[in-house]
Formats: C-alpha cells, sequence, structure tokens
C-alpha cells in the first residue's frame, strides 16, 4: 500500500490568469515553482466550486436505475446514473436526492455518500459526491433537461454485462457502479 505523502511541498503559485471564460468554465493559466526549483506554465479549468452528485439507486436488492441522456461532448445517447450540480447553499445529499426526483422520478429514505472523486484533477477542479440511494418512493420534480430521460433498471447479477455495453462509459458511472457493489456486498442488511 502506498503511503500518502503529507508532507510533500506543493509549487509555489508565481502568477495566475485567466485566460478565457464559457458560461459554465473559466482556464486559469499558473506559472509554478516546484521545490527543487523547476518552473512550468499549467493551464486548469475550473468549475463553478459547487460541486456535483451522482446517485447509485435501488428500488431493491436485485435492481439498480440507470438513465439514458443525451451527451453533448460525444454527441451520442449514454448510460450512466442520474447526476446533477449541488444548487447554491444546498447540501450534498439534499441534491442527491433533489436530482434523483428530477432524473428518475424517484425519492430516497436513505442516503449513503460513499465516496467524492475527482473528475480529472491534473487539469480540472471538479468533483463529484457519489451517493448510493436506498429505500425508494415515487416523487418527481421538473429538471432542466431538454427532453425526457429514459430509465433504465438493471439487475446487479447482470454487472458484467452492463460493463459490456458500447454506451455505458462515462468514467464516474463505472467507478460509481463499482463503488456501490462493493458497500453492498458489506451491508447485505440495506434492504432488511
Amino acid at each position: 500500500m502506498a503511503e500518502r505523502q503529507d508532507d510533500k511541498q506543493k509549487p509555489q503559485i508565481l502568477s495566475q490568469e485567466i485566460v478565457a471564460q464559457s458560461r459554465l468554465f473559466k482556464i486559469e493559466q499558473i506559472q509554478l515553482q516546484f521545490s527543487n526549483g523547476e518552473q512550468r506554465l499549467f493551464e486548469r479549468m475550473r468549475g463553478s466550486g459547487r460541486g456535483a452528485v451522482m446517485v447509485v439507486a435501488c428500488p431493491d436488492a436485485e435492481h439498480f436505475y440507470l438513465i439514458r441522456e443525451y451527451s453533448a461532448g460525444t454527441h451520442d445517447y449514454q448510460l450512466g446514473f442520474p447526476k446533477g450540480l449541488v444548487d447554491p447553499g444546498e447540501e450534498v445529499l439534499d441534491a442527491a436526492n433533489r436530482e434523483l426526483k428530477e432524473e428518475a422520478g424517484f425519492g430516497a429514505n436513505t442516503l449513503v455518500p460513499l465516496k467524492s472523486v475527482a473528475l480529472a484533477p491534473g487539469y480540472f477542479n471538479a468533483t463529484m459526491q457519489i451517493v448510493l440511494a436506498t429505500g425508494l418512493y415515487p416523487q418527481s420534480l421538473p429538471g432542466d433537461e431538454p427532453e425526457p430521460l429514459e430509465l433504465v433498471k438493471w439487475r446487479w447479477q447482470d454487472f458484467d454485462e452492463l460493463l459490456l455495453q458500447a454506451d455505458f462509459t462515462e468514467a464516474r458511472s463505472i467507478a460509481a457502479l463499482f463503488l456501490a457493489k462493493k458497500y453492498l456486498e458489506s451491508h447485505q442488511d440495506v434492504f432488511k
């Protein structure tokens, strides 16, 4: 097991400048000096800083829900878990329950944070909290999607087949799948 290097000295930021900006992101150029004296120019994307959530929703011990929605980055439809941004002033678990209601039409009585993951820490400061949702009940909220999302019920016993699906490629969803499976295997009383 690798040891954590808390004593590792971070590079010194010599200068930073916003070089591009869109409605969603800022691109920042930073001049860094490392502890060995080396200097480098890096670029990084900065998001809103609000954070995001992804929800693995399980109606029972044998199933979980996915959604299929349009993904502009790849210009196709992708299968993944309900997800979205945390609204200003909103708690992470409240955001998870809201997104579940907006995208899947269910609320959850029990929400368990599984892990916070970085999206691309080498150049992007965004994180996403993966949450397990159980004790589901029907409840919908209007969302901001431009078209209805397709709700897909999947069996845990078909875990391997999901990994082979051509439209299940998002790394965050794959990580969420493994994290939820591991959690449920060690917490078998969740559905009792």
